[in-house]
């Protein structure tokens, strides 16, 4: 795919969007259903797809339903399984951007270094990291919470001879065929790829800091007389997704209101599936988890406990001392040789819209409105920056269902805003301080009742503020994105240069 030349992107635009995962298409296609073409959409890098163009690791795949995990404005009769492939995820959202027309407002291989609001002209002025300078009305950030990978600092990374790389940026020509392969970190990539590597490695090593908890995934092939009848008669697609999210949304009880009712969902099975999978007892006892069910992520796998059976699997959970030229070298001294180091350790998840430079009113940076933790109303806004909306933004991520949910609901409001502002003849349109400062407070009483509280996981910053997770049913979220009082919103009428 061709990219896009940045520098003739110069002229003033009324929407610019940043990011072509589920949220920037999103949003770029309801701003087309209502008839609004004076948009361009940001992308670093040469194509469209997110997490979902970055991270195809041998496994890759979803873990929720494929019907569930799309537009439902856009529903596919032909995913292939039960849970979607990283490369079909991927080509879905190309042929939304095809389909819906939205490929010819995407600038490629632009990335957004600074951006500051004029008080006078009342827009935002956009500066790329190629010298490009851009100036837009609203400015819409869609950049996700799992875009940047985390290497953690290991003492003598730079020695190691080997190939490296985090599974983020995994590198497609290599082969790991008779090879010994060292795996840091257990979370959901690894869960996928740490299968694949033991069927083709020589040896897999893998290091673990702390086991999760984890349920079937009982994936399938989906028969061609299913997809053809989703294909005849679409209503039947429908009750599909609709089924799917009703089970996935009763889920949400456990995490934030009946919180037993985990041992119950995901404790005795978990349990079942690894005595099951795993006959040697201390390697279970590795594998099992000690913290409050839901602490960290739960995962779906329907191999991934069987993979430490095998014979050329190894499970390390000691310490990481040091890496050397050939391989890892542990807390207790063993060294554990390695011809290939690959990370499985996870994104700056509350590092929101890092390392963009974010400038509201009066010179208030972002980082400082931010320093007690990443907050916005709804998700999606915060006083001091007008104009500006925030797909998936502090506190929208979940445990119990599709991301593109509660995405569909932001996209919803940011239309509502930008049509009442219109109506009210106003220049800005951002939250009110109070109502801001009081949602945020109800946000943290309602996850202090949650399976997260007291927990230390990506859902959490480096100072214990709880920034990544919605405590609470996306019905809720959807009914105050679709239905609630835009009382919460100041819309001013300012004497600064016309738009």
């Amino acid at each position: 795919m061709q990219a896009s030349d940045p520098g003739r992107q110069v002229a003033d635009h009324t929407f610019v969007i940043v990011g072509t995962g589920f949220g920037g298409l999103g949003m770029a296609i309801h701003l087309k259903k209502q008839g609004i073409n004076n948009f361009v959409i940001l992308e670093r890098a040469r194509d469209v797809g997110g997490v979902w163009r970055d991270n195809c690791y041998p496994g890759a795949a979803c873990d929720v339903p494929s019907h569930l995990y799309s537009f439902s404005f856009e529903p596919n009769p032909n995913w292939s399984h039960t849970y979607a492939r990283q490369d079909e995820i991927h080509a879905y959202l190309q042929h939304c951007a095809a389909k819906y027309d939205v490929m010819r407002h995407i600038c490629f291989g632009a990335e957004v270094q600074e951006a500051e609001f004029d008080e006078q002209a009342n827009r935002w002025n956009l500066s790329l990291t190629n010298g490009t300078q851009l100036s837009t009305v609203f400015l819409i950030t869609a950049t996700g919470q799992l875009s940047r990978p985390v290497i953690p600092q290991i003492p003598g990374q730079a020695e190691f001879k080997g190939t490296s790389f985090h599974s983020a940026r995994w590198d497609g020509s290599l082969s790991v065929e008779g090879k010994r392969v060292a795996v840091i970190g257990t979370g959901a990539s690894a869960t996928q790829f740490v299968p694949v590597l033991a069927g083709q490695a020589k040896h897999l090593t893998v290091f673990q800091r702390s086991p999760s908890y984890m349920i079937a995934r009982r994936d399938r092939q989906i028969p061609q007389w299913e997809k053809s009848l989703f294909q005849t008669f679409p209503w039947t697609m429908r009750l599909k997704r609709l089924a799917i999210y009703a089970k996935f949304e009763s889920r949400g009880l456990a995490i934030a209101r009946v919180k037993s009712l985990m041992k119950l969902a995901i404790g005795i099975p978990f349990r079942r599936m690894l005595k099951a999978q795993v006959p040697d007892a201390g390697l279970r006892e590795k594998l099992t988890p000690q913290y409050q069910i839901g602490c960290k992520r739960i995962l779906l796998s329907d191999d991934y406990l069987a993979t430490y059976a095998r014979p050329n699997v190894s499970l390390i959970t000691n310490g990481i001392r040091r890496i050397t030229e050939t391989g890892i070298e542990t807390d207790d001294g063993q060294q554990h040789p390695a011809d290939v180091l690959v990370y499985g350790t996870g994104f700056a998840a509350t590092e929101f819209l890092s390392p963009m430079k974010m400038v509201g009113l009066k010179g208030l940076d972002l980082n400082r409105a931010w320093a007690n933790g990443a907050q916005a109303y709804l998700g999606l806004t915060l006083p001091g920056f007008p104009n500006f909306f925030m797909l998936y933004g502090p506190n929208t991520n979940l445990g119990h269902n599709s991301i593109v949910i509660m995405l569909e609901g932001q996209v919803e409001l940011v239309m509502r805003l930008v049509k009442a502002m219109q109506n009210a003849k106003a220049q800005r349109v951002e939250v009110d301080q109070s109502t801001f400062t009081r949602f945020n407070q109800r946000i943290q009483e309602r996850l202090a009742h949650t399976v997260w509280n007291g927990c230390k996981s990506w859902y959490v910053d480096a100072d214990g503020h709880s920034s990544a997770n919605w405590p609470g049913f996306t019905l809720t979220y959807r009914w105050l994105t679709r239905y609630s009082s835009l009382g919460a919103y100041k819309f001013t009428q300012t004497v600064g240069k016309p738009n």
